[in-house]
Protein backbone atom coordinates (compact mmCIF):
# COMPACT_ATOMS: atom_id res chain seq x y z
CA UNK A 1 0.00 0.00 0.00
CA UNK A 2 0.96 3.39 -0.46
CA UNK A 3 -0.38 6.40 1.18
CA UNK A 4 -0.07 10.05 -0.47
CA UNK A 5 -0.89 13.24 1.13
CA UNK A 6 -2.20 16.15 -0.88
CA UNK A 7 -1.22 20.39 -1.07
CA UNK A 8 -3.98 22.25 -0.54
CA UNK A 9 -3.35 25.18 -3.01
CA UNK A 10 -6.40 26.26 -3.25
CA UNK A 11 -7.07 27.31 0.99
CA UNK A 12 -7.02 25.72 3.64
CA UNK A 13 -9.01 25.89 7.46
CA UNK A 14 -10.67 24.27 10.34
CA UNK A 15 -14.17 24.55 8.67
CA UNK A 16 -15.36 24.06 5.52
CA UNK A 17 -17.54 26.94 3.59
CA UNK A 18 -16.13 29.70 5.78
CA UNK A 19 -12.86 32.05 6.31
CA UNK A 20 -13.64 30.95 9.87
CA UNK A 21 -10.72 29.11 10.89
CA UNK A 22 -9.34 29.40 7.74
CA UNK A 23 -5.35 30.42 6.66
CA UNK A 24 -3.41 31.76 3.95
CA UNK A 25 -1.90 29.33 1.83
CA UNK A 26 1.34 30.95 1.51
CA UNK A 27 4.48 29.11 0.57
CA UNK A 28 5.79 29.12 3.92
CA UNK A 29 2.48 26.71 4.98
CA UNK A 30 2.65 24.97 2.07
CA UNK A 31 6.43 24.31 2.41
CA UNK A 32 5.41 22.48 6.01
CA UNK A 33 2.79 20.35 4.91
CA UNK A 34 5.41 19.18 2.12
CA UNK A 35 8.17 18.67 4.62
CA UNK A 36 5.65 16.82 6.71
CA UNK A 37 5.18 14.70 3.77
CA UNK A 38 8.06 13.98 3.22
CA UNK A 39 9.40 12.82 6.65
CA UNK A 40 6.56 10.98 7.74
CA UNK A 41 6.86 8.29 5.45
CA UNK A 42 4.09 9.61 2.69
CA UNK A 43 4.88 8.51 -0.92
CA UNK A 44 4.16 11.83 -2.23
CA UNK A 45 1.51 14.37 -2.35
CA UNK A 46 -0.70 15.53 -5.12
CA UNK A 47 -1.28 18.82 -5.75
CA UNK A 48 -4.57 19.76 -7.42
CA UNK A 49 -5.64 22.02 -10.68
CA UNK A 50 -7.38 24.45 -11.85
CA UNK A 51 -8.55 28.51 -11.89
CA UNK A 52 -8.86 28.16 -7.77
CA UNK A 53 -5.30 26.95 -7.37
CA UNK A 54 -2.22 27.90 -7.68
CA UNK A 55 -0.69 26.90 -10.28
CA UNK A 56 1.15 22.97 -9.50
CA UNK A 57 3.99 23.35 -11.95
CA UNK A 58 5.34 26.58 -10.09
CA UNK A 59 4.25 25.47 -6.67
CA UNK A 60 6.04 21.90 -7.11
CA UNK A 61 8.96 23.71 -8.53
CA UNK A 62 9.54 25.90 -5.38
CA UNK A 63 8.85 22.74 -2.90
CA UNK A 64 11.32 20.67 -4.64
CA UNK A 65 14.81 21.55 -3.12
CA UNK A 66 12.84 21.88 0.21
CA UNK A 67 12.42 17.72 0.13
CA UNK A 68 13.95 14.83 -0.56
CA UNK A 69 11.59 11.44 -1.15
CA UNK A 70 8.56 12.57 -1.78
CA UNK A 71 6.68 12.54 -4.80
CA UNK A 72 4.96 15.09 -6.81
CA UNK A 73 1.49 14.50 -8.36
CA UNK A 74 1.19 17.01 -10.89
CA UNK A 75 -1.56 17.59 -13.96
CA UNK A 76 -1.09 18.15 -17.61
CA UNK A 77 -3.80 19.80 -19.29
CA UNK A 78 -4.35 18.43 -22.70
CA UNK A 79 -6.39 21.01 -24.55
CA UNK A 80 -4.26 23.99 -22.69
CA UNK A 81 -0.95 23.17 -23.24
CA UNK A 82 1.04 21.44 -26.40
CA UNK A 83 1.92 17.95 -25.57
CA UNK A 84 5.71 18.62 -26.68
CA UNK A 85 5.79 21.69 -23.93
CA UNK A 86 4.33 19.05 -21.67
CA UNK A 87 6.96 17.12 -22.38
CA UNK A 88 9.79 19.26 -22.00
CA UNK A 89 8.34 20.32 -18.67
CA UNK A 90 8.16 16.77 -17.42
CA UNK A 91 11.35 15.98 -18.51
CA UNK A 92 13.33 18.38 -16.71
CA UNK A 93 11.18 18.42 -13.63
CA UNK A 94 12.39 15.01 -13.35
CA UNK A 95 15.78 15.12 -13.49
CA UNK A 96 15.80 17.92 -11.75
CA UNK A 97 13.88 15.75 -8.89
CA UNK A 98 15.83 12.81 -9.35
CA UNK A 99 13.02 10.99 -10.84
CA UNK A 100 10.39 12.11 -8.26
CA UNK A 101 7.73 13.24 -10.92
CA UNK A 102 3.99 11.85 -11.45
CA UNK A 103 1.50 13.11 -13.80
CA UNK A 104 -2.14 13.81 -13.41
CA UNK A 105 -3.66 13.70 -16.89
CA UNK A 106 -6.89 16.31 -16.46
CA UNK A 107 -8.92 16.39 -18.95
CA UNK A 108 -11.35 19.15 -17.14
CA UNK A 109 -15.05 18.72 -16.38
CA UNK A 110 -15.90 22.40 -15.94
CA UNK A 111 -17.26 23.88 -19.27
CA UNK A 112 -17.51 27.45 -18.06
CA UNK A 113 -13.95 27.55 -16.81
CA UNK A 114 -12.57 25.40 -19.65
CA UNK A 115 -14.10 28.37 -22.02
CA UNK A 116 -12.42 30.94 -19.77
CA UNK A 117 -9.06 29.20 -20.69
CA UNK A 118 -9.80 29.02 -24.39
CA UNK A 119 -10.94 25.57 -24.97
CA UNK A 120 -14.49 25.37 -26.59
CA UNK A 121 -14.72 21.35 -26.68
CA UNK A 122 -17.47 19.25 -25.95
CA UNK A 123 -16.97 16.23 -23.15
CA UNK A 124 -16.76 13.81 -25.65
CA UNK A 125 -14.26 15.63 -27.92
CA UNK A 126 -11.58 16.44 -25.00
CA UNK A 127 -11.25 12.82 -24.29
CA UNK A 128 -10.72 12.69 -28.21
CA UNK A 129 -7.99 15.29 -27.82
CA UNK A 130 -6.52 13.54 -24.60
CA UNK A 131 -6.07 10.83 -26.64
CA UNK A 132 -4.46 12.09 -29.30
CA UNK A 133 -2.07 14.63 -26.83
CA UNK A 134 -1.16 11.38 -25.02
CA UNK A 135 0.00 9.30 -28.13
CA UNK A 136 2.56 12.49 -28.76
CA UNK A 137 3.83 12.92 -25.13
CA UNK A 138 4.28 9.11 -24.84
CA UNK A 139 6.04 9.13 -27.95
CA UNK A 140 8.18 12.17 -27.42
CA UNK A 141 9.01 11.53 -23.38
CA UNK A 142 10.12 7.88 -24.78
CA UNK A 143 12.59 9.37 -26.89
CA UNK A 144 11.17 9.12 -29.79
CA UNK A 145 10.79 11.49 -33.12
CA UNK A 146 7.25 12.67 -33.57
CA UNK A 147 5.09 13.14 -36.80
CA UNK A 148 1.93 13.21 -35.90
CA UNK A 149 -1.76 13.95 -37.57
CA UNK A 150 -4.64 13.75 -36.19
CA UNK A 151 -8.27 15.30 -35.71
CA UNK A 152 -6.97 17.71 -33.48
CA UNK A 153 -3.50 18.07 -33.23
CA UNK A 154 -0.81 18.22 -35.93
CA UNK A 155 2.82 17.65 -34.87
CA UNK A 156 6.13 17.32 -37.41
CA UNK A 157 9.20 17.09 -36.63
CA UNK A 158 8.52 16.75 -32.74
CA UNK A 159 11.87 15.60 -30.35
CA UNK A 160 12.79 15.74 -26.82
CA UNK A 161 16.00 16.83 -26.73
CA UNK A 162 17.25 15.57 -22.74
CA UNK A 163 14.84 12.73 -21.10
CA UNK A 164 13.66 12.64 -18.23
CA UNK A 165 14.96 10.13 -15.49
CA UNK A 166 12.53 7.63 -15.28
CA UNK A 167 11.56 5.08 -17.96
CA UNK A 168 9.82 5.42 -20.49
CA UNK A 169 8.78 8.41 -19.02
CA UNK A 170 6.94 9.28 -15.22
CA UNK A 171 4.21 7.11 -14.68
CA UNK A 172 0.83 8.60 -15.98
CA UNK A 173 -2.23 8.66 -13.62
CA UNK A 174 -5.89 9.73 -14.92
CA UNK A 175 -9.46 10.08 -13.26
CA UNK A 176 -12.64 9.70 -15.36
CA UNK A 177 -15.77 7.82 -14.94
CA UNK A 178 -17.42 7.95 -18.43
CA UNK A 179 -16.66 5.50 -20.41
CA UNK A 180 -14.69 7.21 -22.89
CA UNK A 181 -12.05 8.29 -19.88
CA UNK A 182 -12.32 4.38 -19.42
CA UNK A 183 -11.02 3.80 -22.56
CA UNK A 184 -8.28 5.94 -22.54
CA UNK A 185 -7.12 5.34 -18.73
CA UNK A 186 -6.88 1.39 -20.60
CA UNK A 187 -4.96 2.35 -23.56
CA UNK A 188 -2.71 4.89 -22.00
CA UNK A 189 -2.88 5.35 -18.31
CA UNK A 190 -0.81 3.58 -15.49
CA UNK A 191 -2.42 4.50 -12.22
CA UNK A 192 -6.30 4.97 -12.79
CA UNK A 193 -7.62 7.32 -9.97
CA UNK A 194 -11.32 6.63 -8.37
CA UNK A 195 -12.95 9.50 -6.41
CA UNK A 196 -14.53 8.34 -2.96
CA UNK A 197 -17.37 6.09 -3.89
CA UNK A 198 -18.67 2.91 -1.51
CA UNK A 199 -16.95 -0.12 -1.95
CA UNK A 200 -19.70 -1.62 -4.79
CA UNK A 201 -19.26 1.25 -7.27
CA UNK A 202 -15.31 0.96 -6.53
CA UNK A 203 -15.09 -2.37 -7.77
CA UNK A 204 -17.16 -2.08 -10.87
CA UNK A 205 -14.99 0.83 -11.92
CA UNK A 206 -11.77 -1.53 -11.62
CA UNK A 207 -13.48 -4.58 -13.10
CA UNK A 208 -14.62 -2.29 -16.10
CA UNK A 209 -10.56 -0.53 -16.54
CA UNK A 210 -9.21 -3.94 -16.04
CA UNK A 211 -11.13 -5.27 -18.79
CA UNK A 212 -10.74 -2.93 -21.12
CA UNK A 213 -6.84 -2.71 -20.43
CA UNK A 214 -6.90 -6.46 -20.77
CA UNK A 215 -8.50 -5.60 -25.01
CA UNK A 216 -4.86 -3.27 -25.09
CA UNK A 217 -2.92 -5.92 -23.69
CA UNK A 218 -1.97 -4.14 -21.08
CA UNK A 219 -2.26 -3.50 -17.04
CA UNK A 220 -3.49 -1.17 -15.01
CA UNK A 221 -2.98 -0.14 -11.25
CA UNK A 222 -5.53 1.50 -8.79
CA UNK A 223 -5.64 4.30 -6.66
CA UNK A 224 -8.43 6.09 -5.11
CA UNK A 225 -8.80 9.86 -3.51
CA UNK A 226 -10.25 10.37 -0.24
CA UNK A 227 -10.37 12.67 2.83
CA UNK A 228 -9.92 11.13 6.20
CA UNK A 229 -11.06 11.94 10.10
CA UNK A 230 -8.98 9.45 11.95
CA UNK A 231 -9.12 9.97 15.75
CA UNK A 232 -8.65 7.93 18.66
CA UNK A 233 -12.38 6.80 19.43
CA UNK A 234 -15.08 6.53 16.80
CA UNK A 235 -17.19 9.33 18.40
CA UNK A 236 -14.41 12.20 18.43
CA UNK A 237 -14.17 11.32 14.44
CA UNK A 238 -17.48 11.84 13.84
CA UNK A 239 -17.88 14.87 16.30
CA UNK A 240 -15.09 15.93 14.08
CA UNK A 241 -16.97 15.41 11.03
CA UNK A 242 -19.90 16.97 12.05
CA UNK A 243 -17.76 20.61 13.31
CA UNK A 244 -16.01 20.60 9.80
CA UNK A 245 -20.01 21.49 8.28
CA UNK A 246 -20.48 23.90 11.73
CA UNK A 247 -20.48 26.91 9.53
CA UNK A 248 -22.02 25.46 6.83
CA UNK A 249 -25.15 27.25 5.74
CA UNK A 250 -28.05 25.97 3.34
CA UNK A 251 -27.93 28.45 1.04
CA UNK A 252 -23.71 27.68 0.93
CA UNK A 253 -24.74 24.01 -0.14
CA UNK A 254 -27.33 25.63 -2.61
CA UNK A 255 -24.99 27.68 -4.46
CA UNK A 256 -22.02 24.92 -4.42
CA UNK A 257 -24.65 22.29 -5.61
CA UNK A 258 -25.39 24.84 -8.61
CA UNK A 259 -21.98 25.14 -9.53
CA UNK A 260 -21.34 21.67 -9.93
CA UNK A 261 -24.62 21.05 -11.91
CA UNK A 262 -23.34 22.63 -14.66
CA UNK A 263 -20.44 20.44 -15.02
CA UNK A 264 -20.15 17.95 -17.63
CA UNK A 265 -17.95 15.36 -15.41
CA UNK A 266 -19.54 11.98 -14.80
CA UNK A 267 -17.41 11.66 -11.63
CA UNK A 268 -18.75 14.84 -10.50
CA UNK A 269 -22.30 13.80 -11.21
CA UNK A 270 -21.67 10.38 -9.04
CA UNK A 271 -20.05 12.49 -6.53
CA UNK A 272 -23.18 14.36 -6.29
CA UNK A 273 -25.67 11.34 -6.21
CA UNK A 274 -24.39 9.98 -2.93
CA UNK A 275 -25.38 13.49 -0.90
CA UNK A 276 -28.17 14.94 -3.62
CA UNK A 277 -27.14 18.31 -1.49
CA UNK A 278 -28.71 17.43 1.67
CA UNK A 279 -27.30 17.10 5.19
CA UNK A 280 -29.47 13.98 6.21
CA UNK A 281 -27.97 9.86 5.62
CA UNK A 282 -23.99 11.35 4.81
CA UNK A 283 -22.73 8.09 6.02
CA UNK A 284 -23.40 6.36 2.46
CA UNK A 285 -22.03 3.25 3.24
CA UNK A 286 -20.01 1.85 6.60
CA UNK A 287 -17.67 4.80 7.63
CA UNK A 288 -17.81 6.74 4.88
CA UNK A 289 -19.13 10.23 4.91
CA UNK A 290 -20.16 12.47 1.98
CA UNK A 291 -20.14 15.63 4.05
CA UNK A 292 -17.14 17.19 2.42
CA UNK A 293 -19.21 17.42 -1.27
CA UNK A 294 -21.84 19.27 0.20
CA UNK A 295 -19.46 22.29 -0.71
CA UNK A 296 -16.44 21.14 -2.18
CA UNK A 297 -16.20 19.92 -5.56
CA UNK A 298 -14.11 16.61 -6.94
CA UNK A 299 -13.35 14.50 -3.94
CA UNK A 300 -16.30 15.10 -1.31
CA UNK A 301 -15.81 11.91 0.79
CA UNK A 302 -14.11 11.00 3.73
CA UNK A 303 -13.47 7.58 5.72
CA UNK A 304 -14.35 8.58 9.61
CA UNK A 305 -13.87 6.66 12.46
CA UNK A 306 -11.23 5.43 15.03
CA UNK A 307 -7.75 4.25 13.88
CA UNK A 308 -8.58 0.55 13.65
CA UNK A 309 -11.99 1.32 12.15
CA UNK A 310 -10.29 3.28 9.29
CA UNK A 311 -7.34 0.66 8.74
CA UNK A 312 -10.14 -1.59 7.91
CA UNK A 313 -11.99 0.26 5.51
CA UNK A 314 -8.52 1.26 3.89
CA UNK A 315 -7.73 -2.54 3.54
CA UNK A 316 -11.67 -3.52 2.16
CA UNK A 317 -10.49 -1.17 -1.01
CA UNK A 318 -7.14 -2.67 -1.33
CA UNK A 319 -9.06 -6.39 -1.22
CA UNK A 320 -11.13 -4.69 -4.45
CA UNK A 321 -7.47 -3.74 -5.75
CA UNK A 322 -6.53 -0.48 -4.86
CA UNK A 323 -2.49 0.15 -4.22
CA UNK A 324 -3.10 3.75 -3.57
CA UNK A 325 -4.47 5.74 -1.18
CA UNK A 326 -4.52 9.76 -1.91
CA UNK A 327 -6.10 11.35 1.52
CA UNK A 328 -6.22 14.49 2.88
CA UNK A 329 -7.90 16.54 5.97
CA UNK A 330 -8.74 19.85 7.33
CA UNK A 331 -6.46 21.55 8.27
CA UNK A 332 -3.73 19.86 6.41
CA UNK A 333 -0.59 20.39 8.17
CA UNK A 334 -2.12 18.88 11.35
CA UNK A 335 -3.78 16.48 9.82
CA UNK A 336 -1.11 14.81 7.61
CA UNK A 337 0.37 14.26 11.46
CA UNK A 338 -2.63 12.57 12.94
CA UNK A 339 -2.96 10.11 10.36
CA UNK A 340 0.86 9.52 10.34
CA UNK A 341 0.71 8.92 13.87
CA UNK A 342 -2.77 6.69 14.28
CA UNK A 343 -3.07 4.98 10.74
CA UNK A 344 0.64 4.37 9.16
CA UNK A 345 1.19 1.83 12.37
CA UNK A 346 -1.71 0.07 11.19
CA UNK A 347 -0.84 -0.01 7.56
CA UNK A 348 1.32 -1.86 5.39
CA UNK A 349 3.16 0.57 3.88
CA UNK A 350 5.74 0.38 1.37
CA UNK A 351 7.98 3.19 2.22
CA UNK A 352 7.83 4.06 5.76
CA UNK A 353 11.20 5.90 7.16
CA UNK A 354 13.18 4.06 9.26
CA UNK A 355 14.11 5.90 12.75
CA UNK A 356 15.26 4.78 15.89
CA UNK A 357 13.05 6.12 18.93
CA UNK A 358 16.42 7.14 20.82
CA UNK A 359 15.61 8.80 23.92
CA UNK A 360 19.01 10.68 24.11
CA UNK A 361 18.39 12.32 20.88
CA UNK A 362 14.98 13.10 21.31
CA UNK A 363 12.12 12.01 23.26
CA UNK A 364 8.39 10.71 21.81
CA UNK A 365 6.42 13.54 23.51
CA UNK A 366 7.14 15.87 26.21
CA UNK A 367 9.39 14.75 29.01
CA UNK A 368 7.32 14.53 32.11
CA UNK A 369 7.66 17.18 35.52
CA UNK A 370 10.71 17.64 33.62
CA UNK A 371 12.34 14.45 34.39
CA UNK A 372 10.93 11.31 32.94
CA UNK A 373 10.28 10.40 29.36
CA UNK A 374 7.14 9.56 28.10
CA UNK A 375 5.89 6.23 28.04
CA UNK A 376 5.52 4.84 24.85
CA UNK A 377 3.42 1.62 25.46
CA UNK A 378 0.91 3.04 22.94
CA UNK A 379 2.73 3.13 20.04
CA UNK A 380 4.33 0.11 20.25
CA UNK A 381 1.20 -1.56 20.46
CA UNK A 382 -0.16 0.59 17.02
CA UNK A 383 3.09 -0.94 15.78
CA UNK A 384 2.50 -4.28 17.01
CA UNK A 385 -0.87 -4.28 15.96
CA UNK A 386 0.34 -3.04 12.12
CA UNK A 387 2.98 -5.70 12.47
CA UNK A 388 0.30 -8.17 12.83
Amino acid sequence: MQVFWFIPTHGDGRYLGTAIGGRATTFDYLRQIAQAVDHLGYSGALLPTGRSCEDAWIVATSLMSSTQRMRFLVAIRPGLVSPLVAARMAASFDRLSNGRLLINVVTGGDPVELAGDGLHLSHHDRYELTDEFLSVWRQAVSGEDVDFEGKYLQIKGGKLMFPPVQTPYPPLWFGGSSTIAQQIAAKHIDVYLTWGEPPQQVAEKIAQVRKLADEQGRTVRFGIRLHVIVRETEQEAWDAADRLLRYVSDDTIAAAQKVYARLDSEGQRRMTQLHGGNRESLEISPNLWAGIGLVRGGAGTALVGDPETVAARMLEYTELGIETFILSGYPHLEEAYRVAELLFPLLPLENLPTTTATPMLSPFGEIVANQSFPQQDKLEQLAARGAS
